[in-house]
């Protein structure tokens, strides 16, 4: 049966995450359906990750098996007619039988975007976290590299995330502002539940100085889960992307923007 990748952009706002649920409206169980539509047989997607309630995605990777035969071309403009306005196909590519969208990536990609001005953003205000404080974002960006490596995460792990095992490999981390944004960019092989979240809520306890640099390393030595700073909202955090091995010939990046007020 022929398989197909697709990239998607969604605005995780209105839904309940990625993972399909029975009871409650998610970005999966949406684009199944109209994906279904589309082949005129039931759907069902493997993304590269599942983000949380709240969560949006510069591209999300996902696969799907089919028996029907379209151009690429109507498998994007044809789920995009019948998905809602906040999810948006980007590209549709054919894959081998056994790529798999979460297993065969290499890494993933995150984005937390921190406003940190004195008044709250009207506009942005599902698609940013905001503070009222002014945040050190070279010192947050000090303070992050500790935690590149191989380390066990378990300091910034939430309490239901059941994963097996709380190591990853945090491939790199930087902090920067662009104007009123301080973006926290990283990249692992794979993250736990809660794990950009936690970390950036740390990291905005550094920036404020409430929390000297070297804070980071104790907590990470330490492992537990209520020394580190708070759980960060998840509006400001966005999946970028996911990395793959050049010889499945995905488009991915060509066609992922920023999300509002990046920088260029």
């Amino acid at each position: 049966m022929p398989r197909l990748a697709l990239g998607i952009e969604y605005d995780g706002s209105a839904f309940a995450g990625w993972q399909h649920q029975s009871h409650a409206r998610t970005v999966q169980g949406d684009l199944q359906d109209a994906l279904s539509r589309v082949a005129d047989h039931p759907v069902e997607l493997t993304a590269a990750g599942r983000t949380d309630a709240g969560v949006h995605a510069l591209e999300m990777v996902a696969h799907f098996d089919t028996t029907a035969e379209r151009p690429l071309h109507a498998w994007v403009l044809g789920a995009n007619a019948n998905a809602p306005p906040e999810i948006s196909v980007l590209w549709a590519h054919p894959v081998a039988d056994d790529f798999h969208a979460r297993h065969q990536a290499l890494a993933r990609r995150y984005l937390y975007r921190i406003l940190d001005r004195r008044m709250r953003s009207a506009l942005e205000r599902e698609r940013v976290s905001w503070t009222r404080y002014e945040l050190d974002a070279a010192r947050m960006h000090e303070a992050a590299q500790v935690l590149v490596g191989h380390h066990d995460f378990s300091a910034f792990r939430a309490a239901e995330c059941q994963s097996p095992t709380p190591v990853r490999k945090l491939m790199d981390i930087a902090v920067e502002r662009h104007g009123p944004y301080v973006d926290i960019q990283l990249r692992a092989n794979a993250f736990l539940h809660h794990m950009v979240r936690n970390i950036a809520g740390s990291l905005m306890l550094v920036g404020r100085g409430e929390r000297p640099a070297g804070w980071l390393a104790e907590v990470l030595r330490g492992g537990d889960r209520r020394e580190a700073g708070p759980t960060a909202p998840p509006q400001g955090l966005y999946f970028v992307g996911a990395d793959y091995a050049d010889g499945h010939g995905l488009p991915s990046g060509k066609l992922r923007r920023p999300p509002p007020g990046a920088a260029p």
